[in-house]
């Protein structure tokens, strides 16, 4: 994850100064299609990046568009992973965990992955404020539907996601709270 986030940083940096050095941003390729802005991208789904020179090659090749730089992301896959529930999965998790208002108020994070067949398997619990939640979701996505894995060139990937549970919504969870159980 350190090494995505120094990656992306990087892109950003370099996206940065050569706007500032040219007036303007440089032309995102992402694999193989063109994009005006790329903070929107996970860093965990980022597998490369390669800011080309700008040079007569690159104007060559994708014309005055490149004139600010070109800058290549290949991502793990061509499609992403669909959550089959009818919603958002941290909606779905959210909505399966009985935690009402007079609940203290608790969060998870966790990370997971969808393997190729569409399954969910928790990797690491990021954070858990209180262990009956962390219990509760863990039983929830044990239950949960499958979903379409990611793809690439066709074939069905492992994704990696991360998953914020915050419960109940709209209630602060105090500092003191704010402690990492592993």
């Amino acid at each position: 994850m350190r090494i995505t986030t120094i990656i992306v940083a990087t892109v950003a940096a370099f996206g940065s100064l050569l706007s500032f050095a040219q007036g303007g941003s440089p032309l995102y390729i992402v694999n193989g299609r063109e994009m005006s802005d790329v903070k929107h991208i996970p860093q965990s789904d980022i597998e490369s990046i390669e800011p080309l020179e700008i040079n007569d090659e690159s104007i060559a090749r994708y014309g005055n568009r490149a004139s600010n730089g070109v800058i290549i992301i290949t991502l793990k896959y061509d499609k992403y992973a669909e959550f089959q529930g009818g919603q958002s999965f941290e909606r779905y998790i959210s909505e399966q965990v009985k935690w009402d208002a007079s609940e203290p108020a608790a969060r998870v994070i966790l990370r997971y992955t969808v393997g190729c067949d569409g399954k969910v398997c928790v990797s690491d619990i990021i954070e858990s404020t209180d262990n009956r939640l962390r219990r509760k979701v863990l039983a929830a996505i044990a239950e949960s539907p499958k979903w379409t894995p990611a793809s690439r060139n066709g074939e069905p990937v492992i994704s990696d996601h991360v998953l914020d549970i915050r419960l109940p919504e709209g209630k602060e969870i105090p500092a003191e709270l704010y402690i990492k159980i592993l």
